[in-house]
C-alpha cells in the first residue's frame, strides 16, 4: 500500500500549538476526529465535532488521566494491517475501527525537569500512553501516519493537498523515523533523570533534539549538526543570537569552552578562546580593563577568537573588542549601547544567555570511542585555599595565593598538559596540549616573552608571576623552566614519586610551592 487516505484521526497533544488549525483542516477533508481531555476541549471550543476516546473504548479516563488510551480499540486501530484478512476479522469481531492518522505529542517531561520541579511533579510528567501509541502507529507506518511535532503539521497538510487527500509511503516512513526518534529521546531523558538511583548506570542513553544543521564540522568535508539536550544549562545552547551569521561547529565548541571558563572565575572576568583553549584570561575593575589584559596575553592568537564575559557587556568593552576581528562574543547580557557598537560589525555574532552556568553543578560527560562510549563526571572540582598544603620553605604571599587560585582555575580549562602563568589576576603565558609538561612550560614562557615585546617591557611578563600546572611535575625540569621564566610561586597537585626532588629544586630556586592533591587533566 502506497497511498492512504486518512478517514479517522486520533489527536492527543500536550502542546496545543497549531491544534485548532490542524483539526479544522482535517475536518474540512472529512476526517473523523477522536481526542482526549484538553485536546478534545480545545477542538470543541473551536466549534469542531470531536468524539471522545472514552466513547470508543467504553472506559472513562481514570486515575487522574493516567489511563485513557491503553486499550485494544485504540492500539488495534493503530496496529491493524488493513490487507490482512485475520486482522480485518478481528477488527470486525471486536468493534475496532482503523485509526489512519495519529497526532500525539508527549507530556513535557524534559521541560519539567529543567524547571527544577519536585520529584512527584517530574514523575507525573512521564508519559505512558503517548509513547505507546506513537510506537504502535510508527510500527504500522504502511497504514498509519504519525505526527509528533507541531512543526510537521504544515508538512502533513501539504502532503494531503499534493496527493488527493492521501499520504504516501515515503512521507509515512519519514514521520515514523521522527516518531521513533522522539520516543527514544524521551525515554533517554527519563532514564538519565532516573539514573541518579544507580551508582554506575547499567545502561546509558542520550537525548537531544536538532537545533540547527551546520554547514560542516571541524573541516568542510565533515557533515555536522547541533543538538540540544533540553537540560536548560545556560550557554550556547540556550543563548539568544542577536546578530551575525550562523554559528559554525568550531564556533559552538569554542564558545562553550569560553563561557564555562568565565563562569568559573570571579566577577568582572573575561576569557578569549582559540581552538577550545584560552589564549588570554583576566579579571579587572571593569570589563574593558579585563578584556585589555586578556588580549595582551596573546594578541596574535586573539585574532579571530571567541570572547566570553561573566557579566553585562558594556559599550566601552564592545568598542575594545571590535578593534580586532572576533568571531563570537557571549555574555549573560549586553547594554543597548554595546549592541549598537556591534551592529556595525555584521559578521560578529553576539550571544546573550541571561545568566551563568553553575560551575559546581554535577553533570556527566560522554565521549565516543570505537565500539563504545566513555562516561565520567564533569570536572567540577574546586579546591578550598584553606586545604592547600605549602610544601616549600617559603610560603606564598597573600597576593601570590590569589594569583595561584586564579591560575589554577584557568588551568582546569586548558587542554593537558597545561601550564598557566598569571600575575595580578591576568594570564601572561599559557602552554596547552603538549605531550611533555616541559614543552608546555617552555611554550608558556615563550608566550610571556612575546607579551613583554608587545608591551615594551624590559623583561618577560612572567617575571614575578605564579605558575599553575594541571598535573604534577614528574621531574624538576618543568619546574625549573618556570623558575627561569620568572615565576616565584607554583601550584600543582603533587603526587609524583619524585615530589621530594621537585620540592628540593623549588627550595633551591627560592620558590613558594603549594600542593592541591587534585589534578585537572583535560583531553
Amino acid at each position: 500500500m502506497t497511498a492512504v487516505v486518512p478517514r479517522r484521526a486520533l489527536i492527543s497533544v500536550s502542546d496545543k500549538t497549531g491544534l485548532v488549525d490542524l483539526g479544522r483542516a482535517l475536518a474540512e477533508r472529512g476526517v473523523e476526529l477522536l481526542s482526549t481531555g484538553g485536546s478534545a476541549a480545545s477542538l470543541r471550543d473551536a466549534g469542531l465535532e470531536v468524539r471522545d476516546v472514552s466513547d470508543v473504548t467504553g472506559f472513562p479516563e481514570m486515575m487522574d488521566g493516567r489511563v485513557k488510551t491503553l486499550h485494544p480499540r485504540v492500539h488495534g486501530g493503530l496496529l491493524a494491517l488493513r490487507d490482512e484478512p485475520s486482522h480485518r476479522a478481528a477488527m470486525e469481531e471486536h468493534g475496532i475501527g482503523a485509526i489512519d492518522l495519529l497526532v500525539v505529542n508527549l507530556y513535557p517531561f524534559e521541560a519539567t525537569v529543567a524547571s527544577g520541579a519536585d520529584e512527584a511533579t517530574c514523575i507525573e510528567n512521564i508519559d505512558i500512553g503517548g509513547p505507546a501509541m506513537i510506537r504502535a502507529g510508527a510500527k504500522n507506518h504502511d497504514w498509519t501516519t504519525v505526527i509528533v511535532d507541531p512543526e510537521d503539521y504544515d508538512a502533513l497538510l501539504a502532503e494531503l493537498a499534493a496527493h488527493d487527500g492521501a499520504t504516501t509511503l515515503p512521507f509515512r516512513q519519514r514521520q515514523a523515523a521522527i516518531a521513533y526518534g522522539r520516543t527514544a529521546a524521551y525515554d533517554a531523558a527519563v532514564a538519565t533523570w532516573m539514573a541518579r538511583y544507580e551508582d554506575t548506570p547499567r545502561r546509558v542513553a542520550a537525548a537531544a533534539r536538532l537545533s540547527q544543521p551546520l554547514r560542516y564540522g571541524e573541516n568542510p568535508h565533515q557533515d555536522a549538526a547541533f543538538y540540544v539536550d533540553g537540560s536548560g544549562r545556560p550557554g550556547v545552547a540556550t543563548a539568544t543570537q542577536h546578530q551575525g551569521k550562523a554559528l559554525s561547529y568550531n564556533n559552538i565548541n569554542d564558545t562553550d569552552a569560553a563561557f564555562e571558563l568565565v563562569a568559573d572565575l570571579p566577577p568582572m572576568s573575561v576569557a578569549i578562546i582559540k581552538h577550545a583553549n584560552p589564549c588570554g584570561v583576566a579579571t579587572g575593575e571593569t570589563f574593558a580593563q579585563a578584556y585589555g589584559r586578556a588580549y595582551d596575553c596573546d594578541r596574535t592568537s586573539a585574532f579571530g577568537g571567541i570572547v566570553a564575559l561573566n557579566g553585562i557587556l558594556d559599550e566601552a568593552t564592545a568598542r575594545a573588542i571590535t578593534e580586532i576581528f572576533t568571531e563570537v562574543v557571549i555574555a549573560p547580557g549586553a547594554t543597548d549601547a554595546a549592541r549598537a557598537v556591534f551592529a556595525a560589525k555584521k559578521n560578529l555574532r553576539l550571544l546573550t544567555t541571561g545568566t551563568l552556568p553553575d560551575p559546581r553543578m554535577p553533570r556527566r560527560a560522554m565521549r565516543q570511542v570505537a565500539g563504545g562510549w566513555l562516561a565520567q563526571d564533569m570536572d567540577v572540582g574546586h579546591v578550598d585555599p584553606a586545604e592547600i598544603s605549602v610544601v616549600t620553605k617559603r610560603a606564598p604571599t597573600d597576593d601570590q595565593m590569589r594569583d595561584l587560585m586564579f591560575a589554577w582555575t584557568v588551568a582546569k580549562h586548558v587542554k593537558s598538559n597545561a601550564i598557566v602563568y598569571a600575575k595580578d589576576g591576568a594570564t601572561v603565558g599559557i602552554g596547552a596540549g603538549q605531550m611533555s609538561r616541559l614543552d608546555s612550560s617552555r611554550i608558556a614562557a615563550r608566550k610571556a616573552l612575546d607579551v613583554a615585546e608587545v608591551l615594551g617591557l624590559p623583561h618577560s611578563a612572567a617575571q614575578g608571576s605564579v605558575v599553575a600546572s594541571d598535573a604534577f611535575f614528574p621531574f624538576a625540569d618543568g619546574l625549573m623552566a618556570a623558575a627561569e621564566a620568572g615565576a616565584r610561586a607554583v601550584i600543582q597537585p603533587g603526587g609524583s614519586m619524585r615530589d621530594d626532588d621537585v620540592i628540593r629544586a623549588a627550595d633551591e630556586a627560592g620558590l613558594a610551592m603549594v600542593f592541591t592533591s587534585m589534578r585537572h587533566f583535560r583531553h
